[in-house]
């Protein structure tokens, strides 16, 4: 018998539980015997807080948060009021205080006059300083002893022409630089404060030849800078000339536009400086002689062509 029932599990274990007997199943394993834990099909434990945390404050923004409160009890704090009136007042004191020290060396009001310019003025202003042959009329006109604003009369003089070409002047003197392969900051630099100082250095000799010489007239040291810084519109048209169609090119601009230059000074002080005589001949007689103030205008005209080779003969090649 016992070798009966030795048999009969040597032949299920070999070839499975052939009479459908039911097994007992094994215990479940327990946790010292497992070595990974499975946890692909568990779901993730969710907080008990949800999605966010207290931290976040998710309700609509208050005052506080859109400043709204804090702005209407600063305007209306009676403090915050006087201290921003007092404020403005410093302000606007400072700003009158700047004006008046200005005021002391510049009249803003005067320097507004030479840059109350138009389109309509420029073109013909720029017609008249290269082509002045063609023009008749140089007087200039006053109404009310004041004379009329360069927009209304093209032959007042302006700072507004030799401001713009002066900045153009210094930005072909790059481009020519830059073409000759000798452009540099410094070099520059130095053909922008070689410009300036000659127009600087011009209008001094002019105010002084005016005070040594006792010419009374009604030029101003901004009528002479305008004269002295008209000569840039020639010396654009020269560099140019010079550019495109080389050495000829330029002597012959020169030529042209030193003596449409010229031409030019002489009319225009023309009419400021030796028209002031019939005014001068019912005075003490200490006044220049008209010869005097003829060598003058002469001179400043005389001038101008031998500064315009000066500042661009070196800029072709």
């Amino acid at each position: 018998e016992d070798f009966d029932n030795h048999s009969y599990n040597n032949f299920n274990n070999g070839h499975g539980n052939i009479f459908g007997v039911p097994e007992a199943r094994a215990a479940p394993p327990t946790a010292d015997s497992v070595l990974f834990e499975d946890t692909s099909s568990a779901a993730p434990a969710m907080n008990n807080q949800a999605y966010y945390t207290p931290g976040y404050n998710m309700g609509p923004p208050t005052n506080d948060m859109q400043g709204g409160t804090g702005v209407d009890n600063l305007f209306a704090d009676p403090m915050a009021n006087a201290a921003m009136m007092y404020g403005s007042s410093l302000a606007n004191q400072g700003k009158d205080i700047v004006n008046k020290e200005i005021s002391r060396y510049v009249s803003v009001n005067k320097l507004k006059y030479f840059f109350a310019v138009d389109t309509r003025y420029v073109l013909k202003k720029l017609m008249i300083l290269m082509f002045p042959y063609t023009h008749q009329d140089w007087e200039v006109r006053y109404h009310r002893d004041t004379p009329l604003t360069p927009r209304q009369d093209v032959n007042a003089p302006d700072l507004y022409i030799p401001t713009m070409a002066f900045i153009t002047y210094i930005l072909l003197a790059g481009i020519a630089l830059g073409i000759q392969k000798r452009f540099s900051p410094e070099v520059l630099g130095l053909c922008a404060s070689t410009a300036l100082v000659w127009v600087i250095i011009e209008v001094l000799v002019m105010l002084l030849s005016l005070y040594l010489l006792t010419v009374h007239s009604d030029l101003s040291t901004f009528d002479l800078i305008a004269y002295s810084g008209y000569k840039y519109v020639g010396m654009i048209f020269t560099v140019l000339c010079g550019l495109l169609f080389g050495s000829d090119g330029y002597f012959v601009a020169l030529a042209w536009s030193s003596c449409a230059l010229m031409f030019f000074i002489v009319r225009s002080l023309k009419i400021k400086i030796l028209t002031s005589l019939s005014s001068d001949s019912m005075g003490t007689g200490s006044s220049a002689k008209p010869q005097l103030r003829l060598y003058i205008t002469m001179a400043t005209a005389i001038f101008q062509p031998i500064i315009i080779y000066w500042l661009t003969s070196h800029l072709i090649r």
